[in-house]
């Protein structure tokens, strides 16, 4: 009788648990977790059972596990320090998306003219920025013009065809700037697979949205343009984004002081100094995560004249907030105005650039 009532109990345990994993969900279901130093989230508007959120949250930790041993220079493991520590001139065989991002770098660092560069990394470590242990304080010029002549993404030959690359300097490769992006569209890839339908990735603030929030109403995801001010989140610009993603680089986050100077963490690659100018951040919409990532710290380094004028010679949708004294002057390019229609525009009070650099024009171009 005892061995029949243990079947019995176990059976009652096996029928518990197949009924909570085909417990339907209410909609929206969310994820969250942290990774890279920062979090993520993961809404979802499908209609999803318990046991399929929980499949899907597993494969989510994958994909950025997956990242995070690729491309982290925190990680003594990681394959790009491997290939960092690598003997120069040396064909090195990488991973199909450690290939894919070393790529996708070097074709925005030569389209930004070197304002993106994965080869900063001796430089972002310099600056206190980076995994090398050392105090936050401004490095002198010797120190500094010693690792800028390591600097420059023509360092960098990559065989896509091959799956492999190599170093033919002794440069650190850092790709802080555009790996979160990368993980972006892999998580937005794996829901793809699973058959998710409406979902939206937060990344530590890279997003990528596809279908609705609210699918019985058709209404589009929402996200908020963040003020670039470091001592609070304040939502300057609220946009609906309908399967496309945006990245947004800043300099009002991640800095440090000396000496009463504010340094920023952006490094500008041409000169090894952080930036100065009054681009307090750029947001950049694109249907790859990656590629707004990288264009994002591009623009910013670029600043927002010469910023502005390479997102309208690559047709890059954009929306830059500039300082002016006390107040911020939004600033889009046409992509963006097209994208977003004038309506929308006008009515948040955003200017679209023109062709010349002080010739700008609201959406009803007054």
């Amino acid at each position: 009788m005892r061995r029949y009532g243990g079947l019995i109990a176990l059976l009652m345990l096996a029928l518990v648990g197949c009924s909570e994993a085909d417990r339907e969900l209410d909609s929206p279901v969310t994820l969250e977790g942290n990774i890279f130093g920062t979090f993520y989230q993961v809404t979802m508007a499908d209609s999803l059972t318990q046991g399929q959120v929980n499949d899907i949250e597993a494969g989510i930790q994958q994909e950025l596990e997956s990242v995070d041993q690729a491309m982290s220079t925190y990680r003594d493991d990681a394959e790009l320090m491997a290939f960092n520590q690598s003997p120069l001139g040396e064909w090195q065989p990488l991973s199909d998306g450690l290939i894919d991002v070393l790529a996708i770098s070097q074709s925005i660092a030569e389209a930004s003219d070197g304002t993106f560069d994965i080869t900063v990394g001796d430089l972002v470590n310099l600056w206190s920025f980076g995994p090398e242990a050392r105090p936050e304080e401004v490095p002198s010029q010797e120190a500094l013009n010693e690792r800028l002549e390591r600097v420059g993404y023509d360092a960098i030959d990559i065989n896509s065809h091959a799956l492999e690359a190599r170093r033919t300097r002794d440069v650190f490769v850092d790709l802080s700037a555009i790996a979160k992006g990368h993980a972006t569209d892999r998580v937005a890839g794996y829901l793809d697979q699973q058959g998710i339908e409406h979902y939206l990735v937060n990344l530590g603030g890279d997003l990528i949205t596809q279908g609705y929030r609210d699918i019985d109403e058709q209404t589009a995801w929402r996200i908020g343009i963040e003020v670039p001010e470091d001592h609070e989140q304040r939502v300057q610009h609220v946009l609906p984004l309908e399967s496309i993603s945006v990245a947004t680089s800043g300099d009002y986050r991640n800095y440090f002081e000396a000496d009463g100077q504010r340094y920023s963490h952006t490094i500008d690659p041409r000169n090894g100094r952080p930036i100065t100018h009054d681009l307090a951040s750029v947001s950049v919409f694109h249907p790859s995560n990656a590629w707004a990532d990288g264009w994002a710290t591009a623009l910013m380094v670029a600043g927002d004249e010469e910023g502005m004028a390479m997102a309208r010679e690559h047709d890059l949708n954009v929306l830059m907030l500039v300082r002016e004294g006390d107040h911020w002057r939004s600033e889009a390019s046409p992509a963006f105005a097209q994208y977003f229609g004038d309506e929308l525009v006008e009515s948040l009070a955003i200017e679209i650039a023109s062709a010349g650099a002080d010739d700008r024009e609201t959406a009803t171009g007054d």
